[in-house]
Protein backbone atom coordinates (compact mmCIF):
# COMPACT_ATOMS: atom_id res chain seq x y z
CA UNK A 1 0.00 0.00 0.00
CA UNK A 2 1.32 3.48 -0.99
CA UNK A 3 1.61 6.25 1.31
CA UNK A 4 -0.57 9.13 0.40
CA UNK A 5 1.64 12.08 1.27
CA UNK A 6 4.07 13.71 -1.55
CA UNK A 7 7.52 13.63 -0.94
CA UNK A 8 7.75 17.17 -0.35
CA UNK A 9 4.89 16.37 2.62
CA UNK A 10 7.09 13.48 3.50
CA UNK A 11 10.21 15.72 4.24
CA UNK A 12 8.12 18.75 5.66
CA UNK A 13 7.09 15.74 8.27
CA UNK A 14 10.20 14.39 8.81
CA UNK A 15 11.87 17.82 10.00
CA UNK A 16 9.23 18.86 12.00
CA UNK A 17 9.38 15.34 14.16
CA UNK A 18 13.56 15.80 14.11
CA UNK A 19 13.26 19.68 15.52
CA UNK A 20 10.68 18.50 18.03
CA UNK A 21 13.16 15.89 19.01
CA UNK A 22 15.88 18.65 19.56
CA UNK A 23 13.23 21.09 21.53
CA UNK A 24 12.47 18.11 23.92
CA UNK A 25 16.76 17.23 24.09
CA UNK A 26 17.35 21.30 24.82
CA UNK A 27 14.29 21.74 27.30
CA UNK A 28 16.21 18.33 28.92
CA UNK A 29 19.77 20.17 28.92
CA UNK A 30 19.18 23.34 29.59
CA UNK A 31 15.32 23.68 31.83
CA UNK A 32 16.11 25.12 35.00
CA UNK A 33 16.94 22.88 37.88
CA UNK A 34 14.13 21.30 40.23
CA UNK A 35 14.02 22.21 44.08
CA UNK A 36 15.98 19.28 44.96
CA UNK A 37 19.08 20.37 42.81
CA UNK A 38 22.14 21.66 44.91
CA UNK A 39 21.75 25.14 45.26
CA UNK A 40 24.28 27.21 47.44
CA UNK A 41 21.50 30.27 47.90
CA UNK A 42 19.94 30.60 51.20
CA UNK A 43 16.51 30.25 49.84
CA UNK A 44 13.12 30.01 51.79
CA UNK A 45 12.19 27.61 48.92
CA UNK A 46 15.26 25.34 48.40
CA UNK A 47 15.64 22.37 50.66
CA UNK A 48 18.97 21.98 50.28
CA UNK A 49 21.52 21.92 52.60
CA UNK A 50 22.28 25.86 51.91
CA UNK A 51 18.52 26.37 51.52
CA UNK A 52 16.59 27.94 54.05
CA UNK A 53 13.20 26.06 53.92
CA UNK A 54 13.51 25.01 57.62
CA UNK A 55 14.12 28.33 59.27
CA UNK A 56 11.02 29.83 57.54
CA UNK A 57 8.51 26.90 57.92
CA UNK A 58 9.53 26.77 61.43
CA UNK A 59 8.47 30.72 62.02
CA UNK A 60 5.30 29.69 60.59
CA UNK A 61 4.78 26.54 62.84
CA UNK A 62 5.78 29.05 65.97
CA UNK A 63 3.29 31.49 64.64
CA UNK A 64 5.44 33.94 63.72
CA UNK A 65 4.16 36.70 61.36
CA UNK A 66 6.43 35.94 58.61
CA UNK A 67 6.05 36.39 54.56
CA UNK A 68 8.30 36.18 51.88
CA UNK A 69 8.94 39.72 50.41
CA UNK A 70 9.27 39.23 46.91
CA UNK A 71 8.39 42.70 45.39
CA UNK A 72 11.19 45.97 45.38
CA UNK A 73 12.59 47.88 48.76
CA UNK A 74 10.88 50.63 48.12
CA UNK A 75 7.34 48.97 48.42
CA UNK A 76 8.32 47.93 52.29
CA UNK A 77 5.51 48.97 54.73
CA UNK A 78 6.03 52.63 56.04
CA UNK A 79 5.66 51.25 59.85
CA UNK A 80 9.10 49.92 59.85
CA UNK A 81 9.47 50.40 63.49
CA UNK A 82 7.61 46.83 64.11
CA UNK A 83 9.48 44.63 61.39
CA UNK A 84 12.21 42.77 60.64
CA UNK A 85 13.61 42.52 57.06
CA UNK A 86 15.80 39.17 56.18
CA UNK A 87 18.10 39.74 53.53
CA UNK A 88 20.09 36.23 53.60
CA UNK A 89 22.74 36.40 51.19
CA UNK A 90 21.78 38.46 47.76
CA UNK A 91 22.58 37.23 44.71
CA UNK A 92 21.29 40.26 42.87
CA UNK A 93 22.85 44.19 43.51
CA UNK A 94 20.35 46.74 45.01
CA UNK A 95 19.54 49.91 42.55
CA UNK A 96 21.02 53.29 44.24
CA UNK A 97 17.25 53.81 44.98
CA UNK A 98 16.68 50.33 46.32
CA UNK A 99 19.20 50.91 48.74
CA UNK A 100 17.98 54.57 49.94
CA UNK A 101 14.69 52.73 50.48
CA UNK A 102 16.74 50.21 52.69
CA UNK A 103 18.90 52.58 55.09
CA UNK A 104 15.24 54.93 55.39
CA UNK A 105 13.61 51.71 56.79
CA UNK A 106 15.99 50.96 59.25
CA UNK A 107 16.59 54.58 60.07
CA UNK A 108 12.46 54.48 60.90
CA UNK A 109 13.03 51.88 63.38
CA UNK A 110 13.00 48.54 61.02
CA UNK A 111 15.65 46.02 61.44
CA UNK A 112 17.83 44.22 58.83
CA UNK A 113 19.17 40.99 59.22
CA UNK A 114 21.89 40.87 56.67
CA UNK A 115 23.83 37.83 55.98
CA UNK A 116 27.08 38.08 53.46
CA UNK A 117 29.90 39.70 52.19
CA UNK A 118 27.76 42.03 50.00
CA UNK A 119 27.08 44.58 52.26
CA UNK A 120 29.17 47.09 50.82
CA UNK A 121 26.36 47.05 47.60
CA UNK A 122 23.80 47.61 49.94
CA UNK A 123 25.36 50.15 52.04
CA UNK A 124 28.24 52.04 50.69
CA UNK A 125 29.80 53.19 54.25
CA UNK A 126 29.59 48.92 55.46
CA UNK A 127 33.57 48.57 56.35
CA UNK A 128 33.18 44.52 55.14
CA UNK A 129 35.44 43.02 52.83
CA UNK A 130 34.73 39.33 51.24
CA UNK A 131 37.52 36.36 52.53
CA UNK A 132 38.17 32.94 51.60
CA UNK A 133 36.20 30.42 53.73
CA UNK A 134 37.53 28.33 55.67
CA UNK A 135 34.60 25.87 56.58
CA UNK A 136 32.34 25.29 59.50
CA UNK A 137 33.98 26.61 62.68
CA UNK A 138 32.55 27.28 66.38
CA UNK A 139 32.46 30.89 67.53
CA UNK A 140 31.76 32.39 70.86
CA UNK A 141 30.12 35.37 71.71
CA UNK A 142 31.90 38.63 72.91
CA UNK A 143 29.50 39.84 75.57
CA UNK A 144 26.02 39.64 76.49
CA UNK A 145 22.73 40.53 75.06
CA UNK A 146 19.50 40.38 73.62
CA UNK A 147 20.69 38.72 70.41
CA UNK A 148 22.61 36.81 72.09
CA UNK A 149 20.79 35.08 74.83
CA UNK A 150 21.08 31.26 74.73
CA UNK A 151 23.40 31.52 71.87
CA UNK A 152 26.81 31.32 73.83
CA UNK A 153 28.56 29.58 70.96
CA UNK A 154 27.59 28.83 67.26
CA UNK A 155 28.74 27.75 64.27
CA UNK A 156 29.26 29.11 61.05
CA UNK A 157 31.60 28.83 58.60
CA UNK A 158 32.02 32.90 57.46
CA UNK A 159 32.70 33.83 54.16
CA UNK A 160 33.50 37.73 54.61
CA UNK A 161 34.60 39.91 57.70
CA UNK A 162 34.15 42.88 59.53
CA UNK A 163 37.39 45.18 58.89
CA UNK A 164 37.02 47.88 61.21
CA UNK A 165 34.08 48.79 63.97
CA UNK A 166 32.47 52.44 64.44
CA UNK A 167 30.92 54.54 67.14
CA UNK A 168 27.49 52.60 67.01
CA UNK A 169 29.08 49.60 66.10
CA UNK A 170 29.30 46.65 68.35
CA UNK A 171 30.50 43.01 67.63
CA UNK A 172 28.62 40.09 69.18
CA UNK A 173 30.79 37.44 68.23
CA UNK A 174 34.53 37.12 66.81
CA UNK A 175 36.38 34.76 64.76
CA UNK A 176 39.96 34.77 63.64
CA UNK A 177 39.99 36.82 60.41
CA UNK A 178 37.08 39.42 62.63
CA UNK A 179 33.96 40.31 63.89
CA UNK A 180 31.52 37.33 62.73
CA UNK A 181 28.66 39.30 64.17
CA UNK A 182 28.03 42.61 64.33
CA UNK A 183 25.34 45.40 65.93
CA UNK A 184 24.77 48.81 63.77
CA UNK A 185 22.79 51.13 65.30
CA UNK A 186 21.69 53.53 62.62
CA UNK A 187 18.67 56.20 63.80
CA UNK A 188 15.90 54.31 65.41
CA UNK A 189 16.61 50.94 64.27
CA UNK A 190 19.63 48.52 63.74
CA UNK A 191 21.29 46.54 61.40
CA UNK A 192 22.15 42.86 62.60
CA UNK A 193 24.82 41.67 60.47
CA UNK A 194 26.11 37.70 60.05
CA UNK A 195 29.11 36.57 58.20
CA UNK A 196 27.61 33.85 56.55
CA UNK A 197 24.11 32.87 56.47
CA UNK A 198 25.12 29.50 58.00
CA UNK A 199 23.28 29.57 60.86
CA UNK A 200 20.24 29.78 59.41
CA UNK A 201 20.44 27.23 56.22
CA UNK A 202 19.03 23.89 56.34
CA UNK A 203 22.32 22.28 57.18
CA UNK A 204 23.48 24.34 59.86
CA UNK A 205 20.23 25.85 62.29
CA UNK A 206 20.30 22.80 64.30
CA UNK A 207 24.10 23.19 64.92
CA UNK A 208 25.22 24.37 68.22
CA UNK A 209 23.01 27.43 69.57
CA UNK A 210 22.53 28.59 65.79
CA UNK A 211 18.31 28.18 66.15
CA UNK A 212 18.89 30.46 69.28
CA UNK A 213 20.99 33.26 67.74
CA UNK A 214 18.05 33.18 64.67
CA UNK A 215 15.23 33.48 66.70
CA UNK A 216 16.72 36.47 68.88
CA UNK A 217 17.58 38.13 65.54
CA UNK A 218 13.72 38.25 64.39
CA UNK A 219 12.11 38.11 67.89
CA UNK A 220 10.66 41.29 69.49
CA UNK A 221 12.02 42.39 73.24
CA UNK A 222 10.48 40.86 75.59
CA UNK A 223 7.07 42.23 76.95
CA UNK A 224 6.20 43.65 73.45
CA UNK A 225 4.16 42.00 70.61
CA UNK A 226 5.77 40.42 67.81
CA UNK A 227 7.39 41.57 64.78
CA UNK A 228 6.60 41.43 61.28
CA UNK A 229 9.00 39.65 59.34
CA UNK A 230 9.69 40.01 55.81
CA UNK A 231 12.30 37.19 54.17
CA UNK A 232 13.41 38.80 51.04
CA UNK A 233 13.21 36.86 47.73
CA UNK A 234 13.57 40.04 45.53
CA UNK A 235 17.47 39.89 45.58
CA UNK A 236 17.22 36.31 45.14
CA UNK A 237 15.90 37.00 41.78
CA UNK A 238 12.24 36.24 42.52
CA UNK A 239 9.65 38.94 41.14
CA UNK A 240 6.54 39.24 41.16
CA UNK A 241 5.37 39.49 37.39
CA UNK A 242 4.14 36.64 35.05
CA UNK A 243 7.27 36.18 32.69
CA UNK A 244 9.12 36.08 36.19
CA UNK A 245 7.47 33.12 37.19
CA UNK A 246 7.50 31.77 33.45
CA UNK A 247 10.98 32.48 33.08
CA UNK A 248 12.27 30.05 36.45
CA UNK A 249 9.50 26.79 34.99
CA UNK A 250 10.01 24.61 32.05
CA UNK A 251 6.85 26.29 30.84
CA UNK A 252 8.81 28.89 28.34
CA UNK A 253 10.35 25.82 26.43
CA UNK A 254 6.54 24.60 26.28
CA UNK A 255 5.49 28.02 24.57
CA UNK A 256 8.55 27.64 22.24
CA UNK A 257 7.44 24.15 21.11
CA UNK A 258 3.65 25.31 20.76
CA UNK A 259 4.52 28.06 18.62
CA UNK A 260 6.62 25.71 16.65
CA UNK A 261 3.96 23.32 16.39
CA UNK A 262 0.93 26.09 15.09
CA UNK A 263 3.52 27.56 12.58
CA UNK A 264 4.07 24.00 11.12
CA UNK A 265 0.87 23.27 11.54
CA UNK A 266 -0.25 27.01 9.59
CA UNK A 267 2.61 25.89 7.01
CA UNK A 268 1.43 22.95 6.31
CA UNK A 269 -2.29 24.05 6.02
CA UNK A 270 -1.15 26.92 3.51
CA UNK A 271 0.63 24.54 1.12
CA UNK A 272 -2.52 22.35 0.91
CA UNK A 273 -5.56 24.64 1.22
CA UNK A 274 -3.68 27.85 -0.32
CA UNK A 275 -4.05 28.79 -4.42
CA UNK A 276 -2.08 26.56 -6.35
CA UNK A 277 0.62 28.23 -8.78
CA UNK A 278 1.35 26.31 -12.36
CA UNK A 279 5.12 26.74 -13.35
CA UNK A 280 4.99 27.91 -16.76
CA UNK A 281 6.28 24.67 -18.93
CA UNK A 282 9.57 25.46 -21.08
CA UNK A 283 9.09 24.69 -24.48
CA UNK A 284 11.53 21.73 -25.93
CA UNK A 285 11.83 23.70 -28.84
CA UNK A 286 13.41 26.78 -27.06
CA UNK A 287 16.82 27.57 -28.51
CA UNK A 288 18.25 27.87 -25.02
CA UNK A 289 16.83 24.11 -24.74
CA UNK A 290 18.90 23.24 -27.71
CA UNK A 291 22.25 25.05 -26.42
CA UNK A 292 21.46 23.31 -22.93
CA UNK A 293 21.04 20.38 -24.49
CA UNK A 294 23.60 20.20 -26.66
CA UNK A 295 26.25 21.79 -24.00
CA UNK A 296 25.52 18.60 -22.16
CA UNK A 297 26.27 16.21 -24.72
CA UNK A 298 29.76 17.71 -25.30
CA UNK A 299 30.64 17.76 -21.60
CA UNK A 300 29.48 14.33 -20.95
CA UNK A 301 31.50 13.41 -24.12
CA UNK A 302 34.39 15.45 -22.94
CA UNK A 303 34.39 16.40 -26.98
CA UNK A 304 35.79 19.87 -26.57
CA UNK A 305 37.21 19.89 -29.70
CA UNK A 306 34.17 19.32 -31.33
CA UNK A 307 32.58 22.65 -30.82
CA UNK A 308 36.26 24.13 -31.75
CA UNK A 309 36.17 22.36 -35.08
CA UNK A 310 32.70 23.93 -35.43
CA UNK A 311 33.57 27.35 -34.80
CA UNK A 312 36.56 27.39 -36.58
CA UNK A 313 35.05 25.81 -39.71
CA UNK A 314 32.23 28.66 -39.94
CA UNK A 315 34.69 31.32 -38.98
CA UNK A 316 36.83 30.43 -42.02
CA UNK A 317 33.82 29.20 -44.65
CA UNK A 318 32.29 33.04 -43.63
CA UNK A 319 35.89 34.62 -43.95
CA UNK A 320 36.51 33.78 -47.19
CA UNK A 321 33.12 34.13 -48.66
CA UNK A 322 33.14 37.89 -47.61
CA UNK A 323 36.60 38.42 -49.06
CA UNK A 324 36.28 36.30 -52.38
CA UNK A 325 38.99 33.73 -51.55
CA UNK A 326 39.72 30.17 -51.78
CA UNK A 327 38.27 27.86 -49.25
CA UNK A 328 41.63 26.05 -48.93
CA UNK A 329 43.51 29.30 -48.58
CA UNK A 330 46.25 28.18 -45.54
CA UNK A 331 45.38 30.34 -42.11
CA UNK A 332 48.64 33.33 -42.30
CA UNK A 333 47.02 33.65 -45.71
CA UNK A 334 43.41 34.19 -44.69
CA UNK A 335 44.81 36.29 -41.46
CA UNK A 336 46.63 38.49 -43.51
CA UNK A 337 43.82 39.40 -46.14
CA UNK A 338 41.70 40.20 -43.32
CA UNK A 339 43.72 42.66 -41.74
CA UNK A 340 44.75 43.93 -45.05
CA UNK A 341 40.50 44.57 -46.00
CA UNK A 342 38.79 44.45 -42.36
CA UNK A 343 41.17 46.19 -40.61
CA UNK A 344 41.54 43.31 -38.18
CA UNK A 345 44.75 42.64 -36.00
CA UNK A 346 46.28 40.21 -37.79
CA UNK A 347 48.95 38.89 -34.41
CA UNK A 348 45.79 38.01 -32.36
CA UNK A 349 43.50 36.71 -35.11
CA UNK A 350 46.28 34.26 -36.37
CA UNK A 351 46.89 33.67 -32.45
CA UNK A 352 43.21 32.31 -32.61
CA UNK A 353 43.43 30.47 -35.65
CA UNK A 354 46.39 28.72 -34.79
CA UNK A 355 44.97 27.36 -31.39
CA UNK A 356 41.65 26.39 -33.34
CA UNK A 357 43.69 24.42 -35.73
CA UNK A 358 45.93 22.47 -32.93
CA UNK A 359 42.36 21.76 -31.06
CA UNK A 360 41.52 19.37 -33.32
CA UNK A 361 44.39 16.90 -32.49
CA UNK A 362 43.58 17.25 -28.68
CA UNK A 363 41.01 18.31 -26.54
CA UNK A 364 41.78 21.55 -24.32
CA UNK A 365 40.20 22.17 -20.67
CA UNK A 366 36.43 23.50 -21.19
CA UNK A 367 37.44 26.65 -19.66
CA UNK A 368 40.38 26.87 -22.49
CA UNK A 369 38.16 25.69 -25.28
CA UNK A 370 35.23 28.37 -23.86
CA UNK A 371 37.13 30.79 -24.23
CA UNK A 372 38.46 29.92 -28.11
CA UNK A 373 35.05 29.17 -29.04
CA UNK A 374 33.58 32.70 -27.62
CA UNK A 375 36.81 34.80 -29.84
CA UNK A 376 35.78 32.62 -32.59
CA UNK A 377 32.23 33.84 -32.54
CA UNK A 378 33.38 37.45 -31.90
CA UNK A 379 35.01 37.53 -35.01
CA UNK A 380 32.20 35.23 -36.69
CA UNK A 381 29.90 38.00 -35.59
CA UNK A 382 32.26 40.86 -37.00
CA UNK A 383 31.17 39.82 -40.62
CA UNK A 384 27.60 40.40 -40.11
CA UNK A 385 28.40 44.22 -39.50
CA UNK A 386 29.06 45.16 -43.25
CA UNK A 387 32.51 46.12 -42.50
CA UNK A 388 33.63 47.81 -45.98
CA UNK A 389 35.74 45.42 -48.02
CA UNK A 390 39.03 47.08 -49.53
CA UNK A 391 39.63 45.69 -53.14
CA UNK A 392 42.85 44.45 -53.96
CA UNK A 393 44.03 46.67 -57.40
Amino acid sequence: MQSGLSPADSRLLLGAAALTVLMAAATAMFGPAGSGSESGTPSTYSSTPAGARAAYLLLQDLHYPIRRWEESPVRLPEESARAVLILAEPTQAPSPGESASLLKFIRQGGRVLFCGGSLKSFFASAPVRASAGGGWIQISSDLPASFTRGARTIMMEPKSSWIKLGPRQLALYRAKGGPAVVIWQLGRGELLWWAAPTPLTNAGITQSDNLNLFLNAVSAPRGEAPLAIYWDEYFHGERLSLWSYVGATPVKWAIVQVALIMGFALFAFSRRWGPVAVPQPVSRLSPLEFVDTLGGLYRRAGASSVAIVVGYRHLRLSLTRRLLLASDIPDAALAHAAAERLGWNVTHFMTILEKAAAAQAHNLRPRDALELVRDMGLYTARLTQKQPVLEKH
